[in-house]
């Protein structure tokens, strides 16, 4: 029998690429999706797996539709990937930041616990919950938490709550703590796409800039395609465990740009980049950076995208959409 997973945030980044990789492991992958007018597939499009997931209606703020769904299906993986995981709209939305990423965290465990107890669960923890915790900036499974948004907050609950029920009634829960991953198919209201698709319109002349903020922050970048690798990973292990995944390197905002603008052949990056007041977050955290040996001992996981081939992977696929948008 082929094994089952069900996965929140199939309409977003991660989803879409953890179920191509479950697809190709001969998996059921079913997709929860909230009810939508017109759902946009747009990233399942882009990897060729639309019509290969049964997707499901259900809510994390929803309590009673998740409990049907563990109910009805009672999959043999969980991989919660659904959030309001956009920082800076936390801080304007802050409870219902902590409906959907804390409560609905604890909706699923219950769940579980009461219809499926057998399912193994993996929770898509975040490296924002470190903040300003490092030793000697660098962050690993023993850092201690001292989040800096609304986000992070609601992803400290989330984290919290999966330990306890994996400690309590002895589920298999687990928290990946994900540093920053990104992909040809990142959200557009993130600074890494919102810089590849400006570099890219500026490149073909559909724009003369970008509005950015803090282009100091550094941040520890990897590809999508490589982390839901390790998310997989912790759920075939024969203990619950928590895991750091990360590529161990760290790099600023700035250099993100200047990467991009130069592979793009445009020179003199600084005159198109305008900063804006308005994308400039109420408490920073200025640096993440991870340590994932613990990863790479008992998983085998290692990140194979690197900095540079990331950036270019984005601005590649930014200018191949807005070319193909300008023929029709």
């Amino acid at each position: 029998m082929a094994k089952t997973a069900l996965i929140t945030g199939i309409l977003g980044q991660d989803g879409p690429y953890l179920a191509k990789l479950l697809l190709e492991k001969d998996y059921k992958v079913y997709g929860m999706i909230r009810r939508y007018a017109y759902p946009n597939f747009a990233n399942l499009d882009y990897l060729g797996i639309t019509n290969n997931i049964e997707l499901v209606e259900g809510d994390l703020a929803d309590q009673s539709s998740l409990y049907n769904l563990i109910k009805s299906i009672r999959p043999d993986e969980v991989y919660n990937l659904a959030a309001q995981s956009f920082v800076g709209s936390s801080f304007e939305q802050p409870i219902f930041t902590t409906e959907v990423n804390s409560l609905g965290v604890l909706y699923l465990l219950e769940a579980i616990r009461n219809y499926s107890p057998k399912t193994r669960f993996y929770q898509a923890s975040t490296s924002e919950m470190f903040g300003l915790s490092h030793t000697n900036y660098i962050q690993d499974e023993n850092t201690p938490f001292y989040p800096r948004s609304p986000y992070a907050v609601s992803k400290v609950y989330a984290y919290w709550i999966t330990v306890n029920y994996r400690e309590a009634y002895g589920l298999f829960a687990v928290n990946g703590i994900l540093f920053n991953h990104e992909s040809p198919i990142r959200g557009i209201q993130f600074v890494t796409r919102k810089i590849t698709d400006g570099v890219a319109r500026i490149k073909l002349g559909l724009a003369d800039e970008i509005r950015l903020g803090n282009l100091s922050a550094k941040r520890d970048w990897g590809f999508a395609g490589d982390f839901v690798e390790a998310m997989y990973l912790m759920l075939q292990q024969e203990k619950p465990e928590d895991f750091v995944i990360g590529t161990g390197e760290a790099h600023s905002v700035e250099e993100f740009v200047k990467t991009a603008f130069e592979y793009a052949g445009i020179k003199d990056w600084k005159k198109y980049i305008k900063i804006d007041p308005r994308f400039m977050r109420p408490s920073e955290v200025p640096y993440l950076k991870a340590n994932s040996k613990k990863a790479e001992k008992i998983l085998g996981w290692k990140p194979k995208v690197k900095f540079e081939e990331l950036v270019q992977m984005m601005v590649d696929a930014d200018l191949a959409r807005l070319k193909n948008r300008t023929k029709k």
